[in-house]
Order: C-alpha cells, then sequence, then structure tokens
C-alpha cells in the first residue's frame, strides 16, 4: 500500500470518522485517498475553523478530534487552534502535510519546520521520515492524545512518504517507555486527605475541567452527596454537577458568584479535583484560600503545587481517587459551615435590572427554554463569562468554551465540531459582535453541510470586555474598542451565506424568535441581539486583588 493509503487505513483503525480540513499540494496524496474512505471530510473554510471543530469535536463527544492542513501556512493556521487545544487538555490529532524528505530545511515552497513551532503546545509530535512507521506513529499519537492528560499530538507528514509504498503492519498494542501515565491514587496519600476531611469544619470543593475529562461526574456527585460537602466550579468544571444542586455555589473567580468566593477565602480545607488553580481563579496568590489546608487530586504531577502550595497531593484519575475516597466517606457535622454559606447566596445573588433587552435576560431564557440541556458554546469575554454565570448548566461536556487561551473566535467552529458530533441535540454558539467575525467565514462550512447551529451575537458595538476594563480602570477611554462604526449588518451577512439572520432589540422580539429558532434543523441561524453597549459583568475581582476583593454593581 502506498503511504496515504496505510495512513488512512490507521485512522480507520483508531475510529476515526470524521476529519476537519482544508486541502493543498502536500496532501494531495492523502487528500485523493480520503476522497473514497468512507471517512467524513468536513471542508472549512480556514485551517483555524478545521482545528477548533476538530476541538469542539473532542470535547462534546470525548472522542479524539482530527484536523489536517497542508504544509507552510496551512499547517501555521493550525497553532492557534493546537494551543487552545492544549490549555484545556483537549485530545486532537492534528495531521500537516510537508514538503519532500530531501527537500526539508532548504526553504522549499511552503516549507515551515511546524514540529518545532508546535513543540511547547503539543502533548508530543512527529515528523514522519519513513513510510514503515507511519502504522506505529499513527497508533502512538492517538493514545498519547487521550490518555492521562489529554492533548493535541501533530503528525507531519512528507508528501514523498505518502507516495512511497510499504506492507500495511497495525500494532495490536502500544508501549512506551517513557509515557507512563498515574491512574491510581497513591492509598497513603488518599487516607491522609480523608484525615484531613473528616476533621474539617468549613471543607469546600473545587471541581475542575478534570473531572469531565474523566468521566467523574458521577463519582463526584456520590461524594458531594454522601459527604454533603459545598463544591464550586471552575470554568472547565461547570456541568461536571448540576448548578442548581442544593450544595453548589456556581463559578468561583474573577467573575464567580460572591458566595464562592467568600467560602474559597473562609473554608479551612480546600479539595481540588482536577483543577489546576489558574490565575482567573486564585485572583492573588498570597490571599487565595489563607486558612485551609489544600487537598489536590490531577492526573498530571506538573500541575501539583505549581501555582498553589499543597498539603496532601494526590497523583492519578479523578474518577478513581473518588471511588477510593467515596468508599470511606461519611456524612460531615458542618451544619453551621452550611447555614453561613445558605445566608451567603441568599444575601449575593447574581442580578441585574431587569429592563430592556439584557444579556444576562437572554441566556436565562436560553437556558429555560432547553432545560439546560444544550451544548453551549462561547467565543472569550463577556458573553462567556455572562454564560458561565446565567445559563444553568446540568451535564458534562455540555460547555465548549476556550477556558486557558482565551481564544475569540472559538466558538462558532466549535459549534460545528459539536453539532456534528451531537447531531441530535440543540447546539448554540453565545457570541460577542467582535469574536463572532474572527471566524464568520465558517458559515459556509456550516451551510453547505447543512449543521444548524444557532449563534446568538450580543451585540453591543464593542470589544466588550476589553471596554469593561477601560471603564473601569482607563477612566472610559476606549482605545481601539469601538465597533459602531463599522459593524456588518449580521442579518444580511447570514443570508448572504445562505443561512438565517434575525434582528431584535426588545425582549418581546427575543422571546418570539427564540423558539423559532431552536426549532430549526437545517441551516445555522444568527440572531442579533442589540444590547446596551456600557453593560457590564459583575461581580468582578480585578487584576492583583483577592477574592473577597470583589466590584459589584447592577448590570
Amino acid at each position: 500500500m502506498k503511504g496515504a493509503e496505510i495512513f488512512v487505513e490507521a485512522l480507520k483503525r483508531e475510529g476515526v470518522e470524521v476529519i476537519f480540513g482544508y486541502p493543498g499540494g502536500a496532501v494531495l496524496p492523502l487528500c485523493d485517498v480520503l476522497y473514497d474512505s468512507g471517512i467524513k471530510f468536513i471542508l472549512t473554510r480556514h485551517e483555524q475553523g478545521a482545528a477548533h471543530a476538530a476541538d469542539g469535536y473532542a470535547r462534546s463527544s470525548g472522542k479524539v478530534g482530527v484536523c489536517l492542513a497542508t504544509s507552510g501556512p496551512g499547517a501555521t493556521n493550525l497553532v492557534t487552534g493546537i494551543a487552545t487545544a492544549y490549555m484545556d487538555s483537549v485530545p486532537v490529532v492534528a495531521i500537516t502535510g510537508q514538503v519532500a524528505t530531501h527537500l526539508i530545511g532548504n526553504d522549499a515552497f511552503q516549507e515551515v519546520d511546524i514540529t518545532g513551532i508546535t513543540r511547547p503546545i503539543t502533548k508530543y509530535n512527529y515528523l514522519i521520515k519513513n513510510v514503515n512507521d507511519i502504522t506505529r506513529i499513527v497508533k502512538e499519537a492517538f493514545y498519547i492524545a487521550k490518555t492521562g492528560r489529554p492533548g493535541p499530538v501533530l503528525i507531519d507528514f512528507p508528501v514523498n512518504i505518502q507516495r512511497e509504498e510499504a506492507e500495511f503492519n497495525y500494532p495490536e498494542k502500544i508501549e512506551i517507555r517513557s509515557y507512563k501515565p498515574t491512574v491510581e491514587g497513591h492509598p497513603l496519600q488518599i487516607k491522609k486527605a480523608w484525615d484531613l476531611i473528616k476533621n474539617s469544619k468549613k471543607p469546600l470543593i473545587i471541581a475542575g475541567g478534570g473531572v469531565i475529562i474523566s468521566g467523574a461526574c458521577k463519582e463526584l456527585k456520590k461524594f458531594v452527596e454522601k459527604t454533603g460537602i459545598p463544591i464550586t466550579f471552575t470554568l472547565m468544571g461547570l456541568g461536571s454537577l448540576d448548578v442548581e444542586h442544593p450544595l453548589s455555589l456556581g463559578m468561583l473567580g474573577m467573575h464567580g458568584t460572591k458566595y464562592a468566593n467568600y467560602a474559597v477565602v473562609e473554608a479551612d480545607l480546600i479539595i481540588s479535583v482536577g483543577c489546576r488553580f489558574d490565575d482567573r481563579v486564585t485572583g492573588k496568590i498570597e490571599n487565595f484560600a489563607p486558612e485551609a489546608k489544600i487537598i489536590h487530586i490531577d492526573i498530571d504531577p506538573s500541575a501539583i503545587s505549581k501555582n498553589v502550595e499543597v498539603d496532601v497531593p494526590i497523583v492519578g484519575d479523578a474518577k478513581k481517587i473518588l471511588a477510593r475516597l467515596i468508599e470511606k466517606a461519611e456524612k460531615l457535622d458542618i451544619e453551621n459551615w452550611r447555614k453561613k454559606i445558605d445566608e451567603w447566596k441568599k444575601k449575593y445573588p447574581l442580578k441585574y435590572e431587569k429592563n430592556e433587552l439584557k444579556p444576562q435576560y437572554i441566556i436565562e431564557k436560553i437556558s429555560e427554554l432547553t432545560k439546560g440541556e444544550a451544548i453551549i458554546c462561547t467565543e472569550v469575554g463577556q458573553n462567556q463569562m455572562w454564560t458561565a454565570q446565567f445559563y444553568k448548566f446540568k451535564k458534562p461536556r455540555t460547555l465548549i468554551t476556550s477556558g486557558g487561551l482565551g481564544t475569540m473566535g472559538y466558538g462558532f467552529p466549535a459549534s460545528i465540531g459539536a453539532q456534528v458530533a451531537n447531531p441530535d441535540k440543540i447546539v448554540i454558539d453565545i457570541a460577542g459582535d467582535g469574536s463572532i467575525q474572527m471566524n464568520i467565514q465558517e458559515l459556509a462550512t456550516a451551510v453547505y453541510n447543512k449543521i444548524p447551529v444557532k449563534i446568538i451575537i450580543l451585540n453591543n458595538g464593542y470589544l466588550g470586555m476589553v471596554r469593561q476594563w477601560q471603564q473601569l480602570f482607563y477612566r472610559r477611554r476606549y482605545a481601539f474598542t469601538s465597533l459602531i462604526d463599522a459593524q456588518p449588518d449580521f442579518v444580511k451577512l447570514a443570508e448572504s451565506f445562505g443561512a438565517y439572520g434575525y434582528r431584535v432589540s426588545t425582549t418581546e422580539e427575543f422571546d418570539k424568535i427564540i423558539k423559532k429558532v431552536l426549532k430549526e434543523k437545517e441551516k445555522p441561524v444568527i440572531v442579533d441581539c442589540r444590547i446596551e453597549p456600557e453593560e457590564n459583568v459583575f461581580p468582578m475581582v480585578p487584576a492583583g486583588a483577592s477574592l473577597d476583593q470583589m466590584l459589584d454593581g447592577i448590570a
């Protein structure tokens, strides 16, 4: 078989059903084989769209997402999407074409050292130099991408190797001597953790994205209910437990709830599960959970004590470690602590003025109509934080958002990938008028493939989150953040691509149109929601402040 045929057959053996990508000279042999391979190929309109679509596919399904691009600019256009997946531990295999091996290093046409460029933002990467290595490399790439702490793996595939011939021999098992992720938590550390938990008076669980990645949501719920410990979530952890659960405090951090942040500051024990203590969660590190001992459960040993010093580290898979803790668990005597938290919840609810068309209302209404069970993708900024605050996430893998890298333009192509992975579910991209324009070309992809994603644009005429910072900290000097004078007509734009477009500016108009939009099953839809230009996200922890130093205000 030719190298390209070997490669495609290897992808089939790994269960690949769909690839998002863009062709070019250095992947022509591969594309020719894919043409009638039975693997669905979705042609995006930009390689960044392909990377984000593969990412959204992976996050929403738990499978490995696959994207493909040609050499040179095709490969470099994947970089932002690869970095996005890397920061949020998403299993993606990125395949790039490369110039012929004898031309590598000669500045050939469309040559770039993509393995060198992506080394800091991939879990591992490969340059195939021998046709006999193809099957092993593909097998290893998928294994590395989805095991341990997942992440993107890149395979760079020179065009001459795609044409060479070899016998097909696919390895049944893979053994990588230097790669042995720890999955079982150390029994002594688990015992130490339980000893701290049972003696605590003000314990608090922080659930991060690792809970969802490990499939530990049932174990988390059982542990929470068996012990009665209150729980808060990072942005990536939303959906790991129903946010309306009586013990839930919603999201913590820079735009978290007041009661979650107060609980962190007063807790005497923090149990962190699959959370890396990023700066948006901790606020000022020196003042993070100042009274608390910290238990940190994470599969990645490099994440332990990287940002916050911990007292009991447990390296391993969250699902397995929670199962061991459940065996020891019993109801804790923490009624006074829970009573105090309940008082905070009553005193400091998330709130906004219910007049005109508010972004918070839009998200609450969508949450109500979808019963909190739609797949919600977001862009980055105010739209993302309002979604985290006001959508009532009930299930894992229903919030698809760029947490670590904060990639504007992510949500829409990610929603395409999520819809492909979940054809029977409602998929919605909640966007800003700035971020949606970054990958708006993917409307063509959605229309052509009959992918009925719903794009709700919270249109305030600004790069909203940057403008909010300028309002609060830069004396309303709105440097380069106004989009008002160069705003496209999103309705006409949608229609020009063959999608549906609507514009609303009142709650009545929105209520009327959203029910119709949610029923659409054939085409993508844009709803341009005209909201107040100076609408802000509150609460807000300013940069350099501790979690209990929140700015408040009624939006």
